[in-house]
């Protein structure tokens, strides 16, 4: 019987330190934003990621996508992140919706991610100009 309840108690903490951990990236990825933080969003970037930018929409590697949005973000001079709504999808997947407040005007910022080898990842940013 003790050692029931010890697995039990184990198997809650394993379940509660994991739903604690899927929800801290979506919380870190929101934190770059709000910091204009490029390699601490790239940090968080699949191997392949789509971007929608002003001017630009493509899938890029990880790499590229990180000198794209360190280029956006340093010549528009982000000044915060005001999140709208955040919630979950099918299969554990995370998304976020908010404003990002730049020098250069406000973008409507839509980020999806998703589950990758136990670990959350940006699958897809979307950056659209608010006029």
């Amino acid at each position: 019987m003790k050692q029931i309840c010890t697995s039990l108690a184990l198997g809650a903490v394993l379940l509660l330190t994991s739903f604690t951990a899927q929800r801290g990236s979506i919380e870190e990825v929101i934190s770059a934003l709000r910091s204009g933080n490029a390699s601490k969003l790239a940090s968080y970037f699949d191997a392949n990621v789509g971007l929608t930018l002003p001017d630009k929409s493509d899938s890029y590697s990880k790499a590229q996508a990180q000198l794209i949005i360190k280029d956006f973000f340093d010549n528009n001079n982000v000044t915060g992140f005001v999140l709208k709504h955040k919630g979950e999808g099918a299969g554990g997947s995370q998304y976020c919706v908010g404003t990002l407040q730049t020098s250069a005007g406000n973008y409507r910022t839509n980020v999806f991610m998703r589950r990758k080898d136990g670990e959350e990842v940006i699958k897809e940013i979307r950056f659209q100009s608010i006029e």
